[in-house]
């Protein structure tokens, strides 16, 4: 049950961490977006991505990679890059976000199908998941949305990547099928996570800080 609880349990921290901070952004939040990020990919690199080269050709995997990179990249010219951590809705837009919520929906359900009853992949997608609906919950509440629109958009976001997994595992999709929607995924997960570790910040400044969060996100990743 974990692989469908957690997921909704981290969207529910992140909604509780936005309230607690009073919307505040913090360099709390970029640390962990930052342990986020390299927690993912290493758990990627570890899990998921072997996994997915034993059971599919190794030219076609590349291309299916490729595939889900170009599908973020996609997916982000409707989002702004929120699902690694920029959110842009100004305070006085009462129009609701469409473009958002539905990338925000398609990529929490697709990274929802890697997990599986023995994937530890179900941690990297939680650690993933708090910080971007800590940012997620703080727009939403500075926004003038109602709370009947916020409250929907956070509780169908939280339900989109069990819906994910339940599928992957339930429908009855082709072993085959299921590890190219994974390569797909891992693609995704490889420009996120990559973006929220390389992208400019501070002026390009050694951060100790944030060196020391990837380190623990790494090891944590190789330990489990």
């Amino acid at each position: 049950m974990n692989k469908f609880i957690f997921p909704i349990l981290a969207v529910i921290l992140g909604v509780v961490i936005a309230t607690v901070t009073n919307n505040k952004k913090s360099w709390n939040t970029k640390l962990l977006l930052s342990f986020s990020g390299a927690f993912l990919l290493a758990l990627t690199l570890f899990e998921l991505l072997p996994e997915v080269y034993e059971h599919l050709d190794t030219k076609l995997t590349g291309l299916f990679i490729m595939c889900g990179i170009m599908l973020q990249i996609v997916l982000e010219l409707f989002s702004k890059g929120a699902e690694h951590g920029h959110v842009h809705i100004h305070k006085n837009e009462t129009a609701f976000p469409w473009l958002l919520f539905i990338s925000l929906c398609i990529h929490s359900f697709l990274e929802g199908f890697p997990i599986h009853e023995h994937n530890d992949m179900v941690y990297g997608v939680l650690v993933h998941k708090v910080p971007i609906a800590t940012l997620v919950s703080m727009f939403l509440f500075q926004s003038n949305f109602s709370k009947l629109q916020v409250t929907a958009f956070l509780v169908v976001f939280a339900a989109m990547t069990p819906l994910g997994t339940l599928i992957s595992n339930t429908s009855g999709i082709p072993d085959n099928y299921v590890h190219i929607i994974n390569a797909i995924v891992i693609g995704i997960f490889f420009h996120i996570s990559t973006t929220i570790l390389f992208e400019s910040g501070e002026g390009h400044k050694f951060n100790l800080s944030k060196f020391i969060a990837i380190i623990l996100g790494v090891g944590i990743a190789y330990m489990i």
